[in-house]
């Protein structure tokens, strides 16, 4: 078996079932002890596995460095990123230390973490990449409900009505979406519709973060009307019959230009360590 296969297999294997010995290995790859040994050393130079005596463990969530990140999101977060950017810092300069805020899963809202990093809010958010990003980064609190991570999507969704999550009451939500048109806020995947419609009715406020992009874009899901909407915050090349059209139903609209500075050296440090991790899970796929 060729090492890129062997490895992978190797991680599979760990994944099921937690932990092995070099010897189980051995015998489940049909490799030798040397084989086995070298490639525990290559997988936990490049931290995909933890090495113990005589053996190896699977990498823990809560130990892991780096978010698991789809690659649908992946490639969203690098779309209109310095758009998505500038209207993310306008979010979370609309924060008041004290204050509890939902923030659901999106590429634009996710870019609020950078910003939120020296505030004293309460947060509740069903993306786990959020929790992740600023439970590590920040003093904030955090609140997330309990259920299954949906990879695709990056959230969290919970299959009972009682979930703890209910009982908590925000002033403001800030809402990435798919996208906005007089219908209201468009989504195509219904296990968002899902997780969104529980957490809207759980804020005062419901203030969306769309890129100019949005406008144009179209889905068979109705989220809610613009009747719910407070607020859109979006870029400077939004046009001026859309900005209008938003306003005509009721809904603020701010409009920001384009963030050209470069992240936080703490942001670049952990996406620069997520792009090793990446770099190295892609050496062993090839």
């Amino acid at each position: 078996m060729v090492n890129h296969k062997r490895r992978k297999l190797l991680l599979k294997l760990l994944a099921e079932h937690q932990s092995a010995t070099v010897q189980q290995l051995v015998e489940w790859l049909n490799a030798s002890p040397a084989t086995v040994r070298r490639d525990i050393s290559w997988l936990a130079s490049r931290n995909l596995l933890v090495r113990t005596r005589g053996g190896a463990e699977n990498l823990a969530p809560k130990t892991r460095q780096f978010p698991l990140k789809s690659e649908t999101f992946q490639h969203n977060i690098q779309c209109y990123a310095n758009h998505k950017r500038a209207i993310a810092r306008y979010a979370a300069g609309m924060c008041s230390d004290g204050e509890t805020i939902i923030i659901n899963g999106g590429t634009t809202t996710f870019m609020m973490a950078e910003f939120l990093t020296d505030k004293q809010l309460k947060i509740l958010t069903n993306s786990f990449l959020m929790a992740e990003r600023l439970l590590v980064t920040s003093q904030n609190e955090i609140i997330v409900p309990g259920g299954k991570v949906y990879r695709e999507q990056n959230v969290i969704l919970t299959p009972f009505d009682n979930d703890i999550t209910q009982h908590h009451y925000a002033g403001k939500m800030f809402m990435s979406v798919y996208g906005l048109s007089l219908l209201g806020l468009m989504e195509a995947d219904p296990l968002l519709i899902q997780a969104e419609k529980r957490l809207i009715s759980q804020a005062e406020k419901l203030i969306v973060l769309a890129d100019s992009s949005k406008f144009a874009r179209k889905a068979g899901l109705i989220l809610c009307g613009l009747d719910r909407v407070s607020c859109v915050i979006t870029d400077t090349n939004a046009t001026d019959n859309a900005v209008q059209l938003l306003e005509q139903h009721g809904v603020e609209v701010i409009t920001v230009p384009a963030d050209d500075t470069a992240p936080s050296p703490a942001l670049a440090r952990y996406h620069a360590h997520y792009d090793l991790q990446s770099a190295a899970l892609m050496e062993i796929s090839h």
